[in-house]
């Protein structure tokens, strides 16, 4: 199945477009990835934080292998912890402008930031951090694009 670009990103003036009906790869939106991090439940975290993510406490200070702790309700691995995952909202443009947000919280994170609920922002062309990732997601070949898989 061929997949079609859902983005167009323009270096030069650092706009970027999102064709959000297009069958390609792209960054869940903020409440996609909250829905999927939390499995359909309200928790904040699916476990114990030791026992489900990487974070300053038991990472070793780096980013480590996905997989390695326990997975959600629906398998998704390393939701929280390890690497914030950007998602495809801008954050606030009025005060912020084209800031993005990341969630999730990451490996260099205290407890209290990683996470179901914990955002942050930043402009994806200037910021640069080791734990900063990101997790794709893709609208299903349906009639009308209405179903997404992350």
């Amino acid at each position: 199945m061929e997949k079609d670009k859902c983005y167009v990103i323009d270096l030069a003036t650092e706009k970027v477009i999102l064709n959000s009906k297009a069958n390609g790869f792209r960054l869940p939106t903020e409440a996609e990835w909250q829905h999927a991090c939390q499995a359909g439940t309200k928790d904040i975290r699916h476990g114990e934080l030791n026992d489900v993510a990487w974070f300053k406490d038991n990472s070793n200070n780096r980013t480590q292998e996905v997989g390695q702790k326990i997975p959600n309700q629906w398998g998704l691995y390393d939701m929280l912890g390890n690497v914030w995952e950007w998602c495809s909202d801008i954050y606030d443009e009025t005060v912020y402008g084209t800031y993005r947000v990341f969630r999730g919280g990451g490996w260099c994170d205290h407890e209290r930031s990683v996470m179901a609920t914990t955002r942050r922002r930043s402009h994806p062309f200037s910021f640069k951090i080791d734990d900063l990732g990101f997790r794709i997601a893709t609208n299903s070949n349906t009639k009308n694009n209405s179903k997404q898989n992350l």
